[in-house]
């Protein structure tokens, strides 16, 4: 398995051109919610690179007409980490016609304009940006959902790589499978088109402790807590309560008496699997804890998903920079950020 290089230790700057309230889709919000300052910052905790989230809106009309506005904060964000000697992932978050936090929101997958216009706008950013390959990677398109989208993605994600290496055969691109880029999700992936592409997967697991009290899940108890580490025995019984089976595969045949690193290191192997079958990096692009654990429970956590990130030489970007729920320089890890970023 091949190394993503450059992109070992990375954050997200998620909620600055994505997940935007309503009312902050402006310049007034752009404008200040990641400045320069956040990226020294970044930058000074040894990070290598950040990924940059955007939704379509920022770039483009619903008419497909680009947005300049929006491309100046890339081209800052950009500015900002070349002179800190950091990387950029960028992230398209959203497209037209589809957004993975609403499972209604689907017809871009059944609609070929909106496909048109997602290729058209993937072929603009590589004419803004394909030459900076160096420094700059390309992530196709954010958590595709529905095991029902599988082919149609594939079929999609194929004719953008396409459009892209028509323009620039060199810049590095990035593709997530089904079931929100989970690691089950990686195995329907088609086999890379050539070997400047990485695959992505998320990790939020157990989903029992990192989403505890998460309003957004809906078999989530709204006054859940879980403190972490716990036992497996104990976390397995949580998890069937809450979610089902839905999760339960996590946990099968862990013979730990304790969560610990082993834990990750058991998930990550179906990743690792796929990734040796065709010779591609991988890149965890999400992993964090909800902000209602507390801080050292966060800090345990980090310290075991660490572990086998570093076991598997997995590229990764913690999610998130401030604030989006999961933030982690936010006040409440103040005293454990300096632990923690070591273990990012």
């Amino acid at each position: 398995m091949r190394r993503f290089e450059g992109y070992e230790k990375g954050i997200d700057l998620g909620g600055w051109l994505s997940q935007c309230k309503p009312e902050n889709y402006c310049e007034a919000h752009y404008s200040t919610f990641i400045t320069e300052k956040d990226i020294d910052t970044i930058a000074g905790w040894g990070i290598d690179h950040v990924r940059l989230p955007i939704d379509y809106n920022v770039l483009e009309t619903e008419e497909g007409e680009f947005l300049e506005s929006g491309f100046k904060h890339i081209d800052d964000c950009i500015k900002w980490c070349r002179k800190n000697n950091m990387k950029v992932v960028l992230d398209l978050h959203k497209t037209r016609g589809f957004v993975f936090d609403d499972e209604s929101y689907v017809s871009f997958f059944e609609e070929k304009p909106l496909q048109d216009q997602f290729v058209a706008l993937w072929e603009e950013i590589t004419r803004r940006y394909g030459d900076l390959h160096e420094m700059v990677a390309f992530e196709l398109l954010n958590e595709i959902t529905s095991a029902s989208m599988t082919e149609k993605w594939n079929e999609i994600a194929d004719r953008a790589i396409k459009a892209i290496r028509a323009m620039n055969k060199e810049v590095r691109i990035i593709i997530g499978g089904i079931y929100n880029s989970s690691i089950d999700g990686l195995v329907f992936l088609r086999a890379p088109q050539d070997d400047k592409i990485v695959f992505t997967f998320h990790c939020y697991s157990p989903m029992v402790f990192t989403h505890q009290k998460a309003y957004w899940v809906s078999r989530m108890p709204k006054d859940y807590a879980l403190a972490y580490p716990g036992t497996v025995a104990d976390y397995r019984a949580e998890s069937l309560n809450i979610f089902g089976k839905d999760y339960d595969g996590e946990f099968e045949g862990l013979q730990e008496e304790m969560m610990n690193e082993n834990f990750f290191v058991k998930i990550f192997q179906t990743a690792i699997n796929v990734a040796e079958k065709y010779n591609v990096p991988l890149y965890c692009g999400e992993y964090g804890v909800i902000e209602h654990a507390s801080a050292q429970d966060t800090l345990n956590w980090y310290k075991d998903i660490h572990f086998a990130l570093e076991k598997y030489a997995i590229a990764r970007s913690a999610w998130s920079y401030k604030q989006m729920d999961f933030g982690i320089s936010d006040d409440r890890l103040a005293g454990v950020l300096p632990e923690l970023i070591q273990y990012l």
